[in-house]
């Protein structure tokens, strides 16, 4: 017999089937005339690191566009590719900066910003050579984000470091690390040092997850890649939580358009406009699939009590909700989106191509055999 949830996954298929012919029609409509007959004035644009996935995106978006583009990093990470860009070598975690001295620069866009010193190190060098900063930071400068029902904007409390792990950081690596610690709070010093050394010229940017092809992280990628294989599918807590990505695509485009449109101040880069439901992500997962799906909601009781881990073994998901980040700034500035259909499509075609050669990494999601007995457990429940 079909649940309620499946009957509303089922309107929401037809809708979101619906909206993506809608906006596949007045797809040619989105681009005004204005910005074909005038295109953005040529920028000379430095990215800091960022050669694996936000970076590309960045890159490509700049160069589509019509920018000059110069890439400094150490060179371990894809140093193949872009083989026409020029290319300056260095480290900041050895303040191995003399290939920026007096290169001059429209803007630097800082990727790879996690220690307040090395932001400060790059900003002073910027201050002297660039007009503008844009600095990718992240939600997680929030303390209460994750653990709050209250929605957070970018006048919320940013968190911070003590005064002796701050000493230390070069050596604690997990710290700045993404999921470590310290990393959302190193990364609101970040924003302060750039802000201190180029006063009134910065735009700090702070996505939430990013997501989209090349995201080997698979906390997104996982549910594209399970729906698809089928099947019964655990499907967590309550339906109507509130989901927010972004496009590694559209923050890539927006961080170019940041400088191009002279966007200054500090932006939650997050989606979308309107609310996605969780029900409503897994609705366009199943639409992205020819397999027959069956998603098997469980509250959060019942996932707890089978020690299911949040975030990482069942992900987007956290037990009793949280609120969200509004981004109604950035959208005033420019942020887009395109539809969660095409992340979603684009992101398990990418996941299709690279299971051909190397496996997926395997660190989210649960076991197929404990996602089998969370299931049976939650239909006992259910005729009990």
């Amino acid at each position: 017999m079909s649940t309620n949830h499946d009957r509303d996954l089922t309107q929401t298929r037809r809708r979101f089937l619906a909206s993506s012919l809608g906006a596949a029609a007045i797809a040619p409509l989105a681009v005004p005339a204005a910005a074909a007959a005038f295109p953005p004035a040529k920028k000379r644009l430095l990215i800091l690191g960022g050669t694996s996935f936000l970076g590309p995106a960045i890159i490509d978006s700049a160069l589509a566009r019509g920018h000059e583009v110069v890439l400094f990093n150490r060179g371990k990470t894809n140093a193949e590719h872009y083989p026409e860009l020029e290319k300056l070598r260095g480290d900041r975690n050895t303040d191995d900066l003399a290939a920026l001295a007096g290169r001059k620069f429209d803007a630097y866009i800082d990727t790879s910003g996690y220690v307040p010193a090395h932001v400060a190190a790059t900003a002073k060098l910027a201050a002297e050579n660039a007009a503008a900063y844009v600095f990718v930071s992240t939600v997680s400068v929030y303390p209460r984000f994750g653990g709050s029902s209250e929605d957070v904007d970018e006048t919320s409390e940013t968190g911070t470091v003590p005064d002796d792990v701050l000493a230390q950081i070069d050596t604690i690596n997990a710290s700045f690390r993404e999921g470590g610690r310290w990393y959302g709070g190193l990364k609101a010093l970040c924003e302060a040092e750039a802000e201190k050394a180029m006063p009134g010229r910065v735009a700090n940017l702070r996505p939430g997850l990013i997501v989209g092809p090349r995201d080997s992280s698979d906390r997104f990628t996982w549910w594209p890649v399970r729906v698809d294989r089928g099947g019964e599918v655990l499907a967590p807590g309550n339906p109507q939580a509130k989901v927010q990505v972004i496009d590694v695509r559209d923050l890539g485009e927006w961080c170019v358009r940041c400088v191009e449109d002279e966007v200054r101040g500090v932006y939650n880069a997050v989606g979308f406009q309107g609310t996605v439901t969780m029900q409503d992500f897994l609705g366009a997962c199943r639409c992205a699939t020819s397999q027959p799906v069956e998603f098997v909601w469980a509250d959060d009781a019942t996932l707890q009590e089978h020690e299911v881990g949040a975030w990482m073994e069942m992900p987007l998901w956290i037990p009793g909700g949280r609120g969200g980040v509004r981004n109604e700034r950035a959208i005033a500035k420019g942020l887009g989106f395109r539809p969660l259909g095409d992340t979603i499509r684009d992101t398990l075609s990418w996941a299709r191509e690279e299971a051909k050669t190397r496996k997926l990494s395997g660190r989210t999601g649960i076991a197929p055999e404990k996602e089998a007995k969370v299931i049976a457990a939650v239909k006992a429940k259910r005729k009990g």
